[in-house]
């Protein structure tokens, strides 16, 4: 049943959950974290400019009186205002300097010709010209297809696009082309020819063995130096240090053995949704020489009545659950496939198979420890953001594992909280919760002492995950997963 604010569960005197205080931040769009982990740098919700942010600022300043009366239009208006927005943003360092960045880079992102984006186009080209071609540099990201039967390279999509961005006002100084295979010389040629662009300049990303190979491949084509050429900063740039990610890309070919990790999770036909929570997997297990072996489960697969309306993929889940070396439960909102869910963390607890739960995972594992069933009320706030968390004890698991004895800061993402009310009971029946915000008062961690490994967070710490840095938690649940996280932290007490 449903009491007001709050998760009630029925067979359980007490209400578990309580919603979060009304403090709204930003959500942002997943090509961010990419940037965050391939620059390793620190964004913000001001990296991520959209149309609706644009045309909300704009109708504030409407409001306020700021254009004096005129008619508000997309030229000026509009453009001003993505100009204005790009212009402030571009001061602000994200890479922990105190000083801004030499170069701020800007994806403009869907097809040449949407009417979506025609104003960013049209802004974009305003700021050429007011900083000066010396200062901008225009890299078009193009694909060349192949056709099946004849096998040629197809030079005209990218010959329309680029013509129509030159009908638009802005001319590449760079191609970007996206193939299966290397680019043949003729395609090269012919793509110069009808683009006006250098063969030096057009770049080929053809199909790589795995993502890292990427920035090399860039390298050797000397995409470094075609930028620093139209930039004109040779004199304060240096050659690119990849040699660290040369090994990392060269050790992933190589790999041999493998670890399969079940994650259970309620958008299992949208794999984008966990894009984070894979990547922070991939790079665990890299630092652990292992290749991630993700087997997706859909949690309502598991639940009791897909026994009878789907036996043969209730049964492969179960199958697929039972095979994993460990069990992660990501986050989510709704109240479907919960029960499966609660399954999932029951088995892995009960049978001493590590466990990992994010957000909602945590939910899900003080539920299941309740022996409770949940129903669900969709909140109408959320809690976002970088915040801070204290760990009650350094004599646990996770403390040991972020190698710190005070604190760690993570991102949130959560409608709910554990309700204080019910903490004593949970930790007198053998629950652990080792950290909390700054109160005090709100769970953001626990563990099962005497388990391998049962840890669940409030926080999102895949977000944070970076090649050659893993996070923590996802580390943890490879090493346990493997038989080696006894062994890790007897080594690293102090993180050394």
């Amino acid at each position: 049943m449903l009491s007001g604010d709050y998760f009630v569960f029925s067979t359980y005197p007490i209400q578990l959950w309580r919603k979060t205080p009304r403090i709204q931040r930003s959500q942002v769009d997943l090509d961010l974290g990419n940037y965050e982990r391939f620059l390793d740098v620190t964004l913000t919700r001001d990296n991520n400019i959209t149309t609706g942010k644009i045309y909300q600022s704009v109708l504030e300043k409407e409001r306020r009186g700021d254009y004096l009366g005129k008619t508000v239009q997309v030229v000026p208006h509009i453009t001003d205002a993505i100009r204005n927005w790009i212009e402030s943003v571009s001061l602000i360092p994200v890479d922990g300097e105190e000083s801004p960045a030499d170069i701020c880079v800007i994806e403009l992102g869907g097809t040449v010709g949407d009417i979506e984006s025609m104003p960013f186009i049209e802004a974009l080209r305003q700021l050429s010209f007011s900083v000066g071609q010396e200062n901008f540099c225009l890299v078009h990201v193009s694909l060349i297809p192949v056709l099946g039967v004849v096998g040629e390279q197809k030079t005209k999509p990218t010959q329309h696009s680029v013509r129509e961005l030159r009908a638009l006002g802005l001319t590449p100084h760079l191609l970007a082309c996206r193939s299966a295979e290397p680019l043949l010389e003729g395609t090269k040629e012919k793509l110069s020819q009808f683009c006006h662009v250098p063969v030096g300049n057009i770049l080929n990303i053809h199909d790589v063995p795995n993502i890292w190979h990427v920035p090399l491949l860039l390298r050797n084509q000397d995409a470094h130096i075609a930028i620093m050429k139209q930039l004109n900063c040779f004199s304060t740039a240096t050659p690119p240090h990849l040699q660290e990610w040369t090994e990392r890309a060269e050790t992933y070919d190589n790999l041999t053995n493998s670890v399969s990790i079940a994650l259970v999770g309620k958008y299992i036909g949208l794999s984008d949704s966990y894009l984070s929570v894979v990547k922070a997997l991939l790079h665990a297990c890299i630092a652990c020489s292992l290749k991630p072996s993700v087997d997706w489960i859909a949690a309502s697969d598991l639940e009791d009545d897909n026994a009878k309306s789907a036996p043969e993929a209730h049964a492969a889940a179960w199958e697929t659950l039972r095979n994993a070396a460990c069990v992660l439960v990501p986050g989510g909102f709704g109240d479907r496939g919960v029960e499966g869910m609660i399954l999932a963390a029951n088995y892995a607890r009960e049978n001493r198979v590590p466990y990992l739960g994010i957000c909602l995972g945590m939910q899900i594992s003080v539920i299941e420890f309740a022996r409770s069933g949940s129903r669900t009320h969709m909140g109408s706030t959320m809690r976002l953001g970088s915040r801070r968390t204290h760990f009650q004890t350094t004599d646990c698991i996770t403390s040991k594992l972020y190698h710190s004895s005070a604190y760690v800061d993570e991102r949130h993402r959560h409608r709910y909280e554990v309700n204080p009310v019910v903490i004593n009971r949970l930790e007198e029946g053998g629950l652990k919760f080792v950290g909390t915000d700054e109160s005090g008062k709100r769970m953001e961690i626990l563990e099962l002492p005497g388990h391998p490994f049962y840890v669940g967070v409030q926080f999102h710490p895949e977000f944070k995950s970076r090649p050659g840095r893993p996070s923590a938690l996802f580390l943890g649940l490879i090493l346990a997963a493997t038989g080696q996280l006894e062994a890790y932290i007897n080594k690293y007490p102090n993180g050394n």
